[in-house]
């Protein structure tokens, strides 16, 4: 019997030491990584993935498939950039759930609930089918109630998907969930507006399309109201059936008014009550080693030429926006970490690197690479990077495209600034002092 314990501690012992190395290993996100991780997580929460913690990330099985949703969060809206404003006129003037209280919260809402409530706010004359719904919970991991199903009339077919959730007290709302407008930089195709409504909610209405990196293929509409309480009612629609279920552009069936209608129908108020209350933030308090957004954006602007700035996207330790000195559009990025000398140990080199990369070490000790490659998503724009770690493990990165998103098409020969001009970005201290 002790041989058999000696066998399990040492199995223990050699998966602790494991996971320890692949961590350890793993490397360290650059800026792109995160923009990316941003726009994907919260597609994915629309599915109705489920969250276990804000701050944590989490492996969820979401139509049979695995996928790593996580809580990254450094966006902020970037209100109506483009595409015309939803209508005012949806019926609910009052947002449902708006007083926020679950204190006495039901013990739960059926899948079968949520698809009969989606159902009953769809327009007359449509049929549906493939409908399935999911309840919420009161143990274990948290499950926001959901409801999809394709809706179809003579004219097509649109799959739509309604999930219910409650955002963390103790983090920004923009900073979490799908609300807000992501930035061009992330999603340059997107029509996004986001405005306050009487009472203290957000609405949020964005036509997409299903790869956001493209302006072709199936199309993807999606509002997404968040109430005063902190509660958020999603409905998403894909024009042609369910997601990536078509390749066409056919115009989902319904209006971004009516999934506006949709998404304030008080119907929805059994589905928000019976969410467990959430006190506090998940993640414990607040981290003050991120440099603040504001900073970022005050610093970088202050080292650009004369011009003008647009569709500027800040957080903590990331700012991006675009600039255009009269001879086109550039995108410009800065992000900002701390405690990242172990990480990027064997990584400030150019082993490995593509062609055009050097590397070297000034004097007092700070270590840069400067790169310049083509963007990986394979299209023609050119990205410049100056990665800089000073010895006390503060890092910082500098990265620019000659066009105002990566996935677009260039609007510039070659990035507008020098990499001497982009070290001399990354190497200012302004970035970590008021």
């Amino acid at each position: 019997m002790r041989r058999d314990e000696d066998r399990t501690d040492d199995f223990e012992e050699r998966v602790t030491h494991a996971l320890r190395g692949a961590s350890d290993e793993f490397p360290p996100h650059s800026a792109d990584l995160v923009k990316r991780s941003v726009a994907r997580g919260r597609r994915m929460r629309l599915l109705g993935a489920a969250r276990i913690a804000a701050a944590a990330v989490t492996v969820v099985a979401v139509g049979g498939t695995l996928t790593a949703t996580d809580a990254l969060g450094t966006w902020r809206g970037t209100g109506g950039r483009t595409g015309a404003e939803a209508s005012a006129g949806a019926p609910g003037s009052s947002a449902p759930g708006s007083s926020g209280s679950s204190a006495q919260a039901p013990s739960s809402i059926s899948g079968d609930e949520m698809v009969r409530i989606l159902k009953s706010l769809l327009p007359p004359g449509g049929t549906v089918s493939a409908a399935s719904g999911q309840g919420s919970r009161s143990d274990g991991p948290e499950v926001w109630p959901r409801a999809q199903l394709t809706y179809s009339t003579a004219a097509g077919s649109s799959g739509v998907d309604v999930s219910v959730a409650r955002l963390s007290p103790g983090l920004p709302a923009d900073q979490q969930g799908a609300s807000g407008c992501l930035p061009v930089e992330a999603r340059p195709y997107d029509k996004c507006t986001t405005r306050r409504l009487p009472g203290g909610a957000v609405l949020s209405t964005t036509e997409s399309f299903t790869y956001p990196s493209s302006d072709t293929g199936q199309k993807r509409w999606y509002v997404v109201l968040t109430t005063a309480g902190g509660a958020q009612v999603t409905a998403q629609e894909f024009g042609g059936g369910g997601e990536k279920g078509a390749t066409g552009g056919a115009d989902p069936l319904l209006s971004t008014a009516q999934l506006t209608a949709i998404v304030r129908s008080p119907a929805w108020d059994r589905a928000i009550d019976a969410l467990p209350a959430r006190d506090g933030a998940p993640g414990g308090p607040a981290r003050t080693d991120r440099a603040d957004g504001a900073r970022l954006t005050r610093v970088l602007r202050s080292h650009l030429p004369r011009g003008t700035v647009s569709d500027v996207n800040s957080g903590a330790g990331l700012v991006q926006l675009v600039h255009d000195d009269g001879r086109g559009r550039n995108m410009v990025e800065v992000d900002v970490q701390y405690g990242m000398t172990a990480l990027l140990a064997r990584r400030m080199g150019c082993a490995g690197a593509p062609d055009g990369c050097e590397a070297g070490t000034l004097p007092d000790g700070t270590r840069i690479k400067r790169v310049r490659t083509r963007s990986e998503k394979g299209g023609p724009a050119s990205v410049w990077l100056v990665d800089t770690l000073r010895p006390d493990g503060r890092r910082v990165t500098v990265r620019e495209i000659n066009s105002y998103a990566e996935s677009t098409p260039v609007t510039r020969p070659r990035p507008e600034l020098s990499l001497d001009r982009l070290q001399e970005i990354a190497l200012d201290e302004g970035f970590f002092t008021s």
